[in-house]
């Protein structure tokens, strides 16, 4: 049922726009016209014009400059922190309207979306009408296109507004947590725990049951101080694994009292888990109370930010945009920038600068001297998460905060990993050190704060210091020391005076030395990817230049050591003007000060290994990083051979019990003759289980789905390596053949790009949409929201969309490959191909691979697809990876195209069936 329209369309002066599938075309309030792409040029060029998704729209036809009235905007004016599928179809499904047939159908849909959503704000039961007007206003100011027609059709409030900056609750402090009580769960409870989450009418399911009581052997008591109860568990697709470790996780922290860690490592996942926690917690009040998601404070709007950005030092689009979170700010469950509540499409309207611009993401924050302390969305978070009974975090969160020693309130000793399959990859990157002109300018910011004119809160650590330390002259002096030295650092254009031969300091003469090395030494690769080389044999010019940046970088941290020595002695002696918020602004000052110190005690470190002997646990090399031929960046990156090592003496050791869980955890690709657990040692080397002192307990269990008679695997072996049109032709046939519901997979951009502009055209005229990552200006999640809504849709992607992206039903029946993932040969993978058994290690990571793409084709019973990888070097041994009793056909394209027509004809016939049953 369509809303009440007391806007009506007719009264909208402006035109609309849409580039469909036919074509593009105008509408006006005399109908809609189809006109070629110059026309639509001129009229957006002259004439204010309503588009949904402006980027999107100006990138077909060819102007990216364009501007225009984007319904997206209005949208998220009217409702904040609400969520649409970014497409006319989207939003009227979500306004209640009938979904449009044709390009002329959707252009007049435009103009009636907008009286629609431009009628909602004058009704007197609007949901989110606080607010509204203020903001308006000041978008009116900000030459937001929308704004004087928002502001006719709404009613002034009745009296002044409070901003969001003084209405958002206040979070209170509490008293320290108590520690968990020791308790050992019960098979039965645990089982009746599950029962409850499925409800009276859910269909048994013993594989479910067994793995909950699998699982719940990590929350029985420990028994050896540094070694966890261990659970490796492995549960195929469709076993319920979400619930079957919720129900001993939340059984255990009610009769504990403690809280239990749920890591994932993708946003999809986190969001599932989020929406699983009404079945625990159907209030609100106290779902809110006992189930807490937590990230990063980069993911956080930053109130003090926002602030600053709405009094003026945002300008043009980043003006507007800094309004409309405004508006959203108010209505946010948790003020997550990223992956919460805030439409991932809204950021790709205005660009990733203007939100990166909102968040804490140097670690600036100033804590209690903040005005906007008692309401930050990050402290909220963090003092939720301390009597919470389940946090839902991320691998990066959960292992920095294991590095930082923070274990936050009743403690990081019960972990949950879903998606364990990634804690490998989370640890590597956590645990690695990049010495890199990005990070040492990052370094000197940190330090020094602002050293131009230039509007925004960067704040040096004068600004957050200064007053802590000015009652006395030594602690004044050494913050003026630090702050003297850390000019040292590369400053505003130091990849110009690099590149120009002019490096200023030690650190921009030993980025100039790597650059150097890496020009002479690199070789040419891939369109995209940047250049590296192995640090070995280093030249004379490079070790003296490192042995001359080590001892800058030292007589940095003498200083800044000593400072944090007196810090800590200020709350030791916590002389009477050290209350409560002073003591908070103390704490977290010295917080970011010993991480930073970790970090420059690292890069000294390895300055002083550059010409000296190699250590094994580690692997060092020079990377310059470019994109389409401009430099970046350049430096000396270091990482462990086995980032499970940190992972388990940080992590694991720490914790009382850790489960580790994926539908593909164990690596089935063996290499000659491999013990009968090959797959579980695999396991135990990827989860850092094998540097524990006591064995992980492992458990397995199948899949339910009868994969031989929902899917087909083929290899298409005629399509040529290299040739970038038989690629094309070989996806346009297939997507055809599917009729959309494709997602296809790709090892390297410049690939996707080259098919996408092959293919789009085609398929458009079969009415056929085509999604692309790396083309379309829209973020990997919204695309995935975009091809979810349309079962005709197809989506090309890279490594995103093969994991964590959950499509069931008809949308998703085809996933293509374009060939094997092989891994990239980089210095890194070199190093640990050699370590961990050459060419076996490279099939156990492609296998890994493939497993995940496969498994995004099956999501539910009624589910039916095929699995396609082109190209005829596809090894048998590969192919392990996929279920046993489903034959992997090797075929050519022609007949690849006919299995998937027909399963394409199964599938809707068995979809059907499910709906009338």
């Amino acid at each position: 049922m369509a809303v009440p329209d007391p806007f009506p369309a007719a009264a909208l002066p402006n035109p609309a726009l849409v580039a469909a599938l036919d074509g593009f075309w105008i509408a006006d309030a005399e109908g809609a016209a189809k006109v070629d792409r110059a026309d639509a040029v001129r009229l957006l060029t002259s004439t204010p014009t309503i588009m949904a998704n402006v980027p999107l729209v100006a990138a077909k036809l060819g102007y990216p400059e364009l501007d225009g009235l984007d319904i997206l905007e209005l949208f998220a004016f009217v409702h904040p922190a609400r969520f649409s599928v970014p497409t006319v179809e989207g939003m009227a499904d979500f306004l209640g309207l009938d979904r449009p047939e044709t390009g002329a159908d959707a252009a007049i849909m435009l103009r009636s979306m907008a009286a629609t959503l431009l009628g909602r704000v004058s009704l007197p039961d609007w949901r989110e009408k606080e607010g509204a007007w203020p903001i308006a206003q000041a978008l009116a100011r900000a030459r937001w296109g929308w704004a004087n027609i928002v502001l006719q059709a709404m009613e002034p409030p009745a009296r002044p507004e409070r901003s969001v900056f003084t209405a958002l609750p206040q979070w209170e402090e509490g008293p320290p947590p108590a520690q968990p009580r020791t308790v050992r769960l019960e098979e039965e409870e645990v089982d009746r725990r599950l029962s409850a989450l499925l409800g009276p009418d859910a269909e048994r399911r013993d594989g479910q049951r067994s793995y909950a009581a699998a699982v719940s052997r990590a929350f029985a008591p420990r028994e050896v101080e540094g070694a966890p109860n261990m659970v490796l568990a492995e549960a195929g697709t469709g076993i319920g694994k979400t619930l079957g470790y919720l129900a001993p996780a939340s059984r255990w922290a009610e009769e504990a009292g403690g809280t239990v860690w749920l890591s994932t490592y993708t946003k999809a996942l986190q969001r599932q888990l989020d929406g699983e926690m009404i079945r625990l917690y159907p209030d609100e009040a106290e779902r809110k109370k006992r189930a807490v998601v937590r990230k990063g404070r980069e993911n956080y709007l930053c109130l003090l930010n926002l602030e600053d950005a709405v009094q003026g030092s945002f300008g043009g689009r980043a003006a507007i945009y800094a309004r409309l979170v405004e508006r959203w700010a108010r209505y946010s469950a948790g003020g997550d920038m990223i992956g919460g509540d805030l439409p991932g499409w809204l950021t790709s309207l205005f660009g990733r600068t203007a939100q990166a611009a909102l968040t804490d993401r140097r670690g600036e924050c100033v804590y209690a001297a903040c005005p906007h302390y008692r309401r930050c969305f990050i402290e909220r978070a963090a003092r939720a998460s301390l009597d919470a009974d389940l946090v839902i975090a991320n691998h990066a969160l959960v292992m920095v905060n294991a590095a930082r020693g923070k274990s936050e309130g009743r403690g990081l000793a019960r972990l949950v990993f879903d998606e364990g399959h990634h804690l490998f990859d989370a640890a590597d990157s956590t645990f690695a050190l990049h010495f890199t002109g990005a990070e040492t300018i990052e370094m000197r910011r940190w330090i020094i704060g602002p050293e131009r004119k230039t509007k925004g809160r960067r704040r040096g650590l004068t600004a957050r210091l200064g007053d802590l330390v000015a009652f006395e002259e030594e602690g004044a002096l050494l913050l003026d020391e630090a702050v003297e030295r850390a000019r040292i650092l590369p400053g505003e254009g130091w990849l110009k005076r690099i590149v120009d031969g002019m490096p200023d300091g030690p650190v921009e003469l030993l980025l100039a030395e790597v650059r150097a090395l890496v020009l002479a030494r690199a070789k040419a690769n891939e369109a995209g990817y940047g250049l590296e080389t192995e640090l070995v044999e280093p030249p004379a010019a490079l070790v003296e230049a490192a042995a001359a940046c080590e001892r800058a970088l030292e007589d940095l941290a003498v200083p800044l050591r000593r400072l944090g020595a007196r810090l800590v002695r200020l709350l030791e002696e916590a002389p009477d003007w050290l209350d409560a918020p002073a003591r908070a602004r103390v704490e977290g000052a010295l917080g970011g000060m010993e991480w930073r110190l970790q970090t420059l005690s690292g890069w000294i470190s390895l300055m002083a290994r550059v010409g000296g002997p190699p250590d094994s646990d580690f692997v060092d090399w020079l990377a310059l990083d470019r994109f389409e031929g401009r430099e970046l960046d350049m430096g000396i990156r270091r990482h462990w051979l086995d980032p499970t090592k940190p992972l388990a003496k940080v992590v694991m050791e720490q914790a009382h019990g850790v489960v580790v869980t994926s539908a593909t955890l164990r690596g089935r690709v063996a290499e000659g003759e491999a013990p009968a657990d090959f797959d579980w040692q695999v396991s135990e080397m990827r989860t850092g289980a094998a540097h524990l002192s006591l064995p992980a307990k492992r458990f397995q269990v199948d899949s339910p789905f009868d994969y031989a008679a929902q899917t087909r695997i083929l290899v298409v072996t005629d399509i040529k390596r290299g040739d970038t049109a038989q690629l094309a032709g070989a996806y346009r046939r297939l997507i055809e053949a599917a009729g959309g519901g494709t997602l296809g997979l790709f090892t390297a951009i410049a690939r996707l790009k080259a098919v996408y502009h092959r293919i789009h055209g085609p398929l458009a005229e079969a009415r056929l949409p085509l999604y692309a990552q790396h083309v379309d200006p829209v973020d990997a999640g919204t695309l995935v929201d975009m091809f979810r809504a349309d079962p005709r849709a197809s989506l090309l992607g890279t490594d995103a969309l093969r994991d964590g992206v959950d499509v069931p039903g008809e949308s998703l029946r085809l996933v293509v490959m374009e060939g094997v993932p092989w891994p990239r040969p980089t210095v890194l993978h070199a190093a640990r191909r050699a370590a961990f058994g050459g060419k076996g290690y490279d099939n156990l990571i492609t296998g890994g691979k493939l497993a995940q793409a496969f498994g995004r084709l099956v999501r539910r019973a009624s589910d039916r697809g095929v699995f396609a990888i082109l190209g005829s070097a596809v090894p048998t041994r590969l192919t392990t990876v996929f279920p046993g009793n489903v034959e992997v056909l090797r075929v050519d394209l022609a007949t690849a195209a006919r299995i998937v027509e027909e399963q394409a004809g199964l599938r809707e016939g068995v979809a059907q069936a499910h709906s009338a049953a």
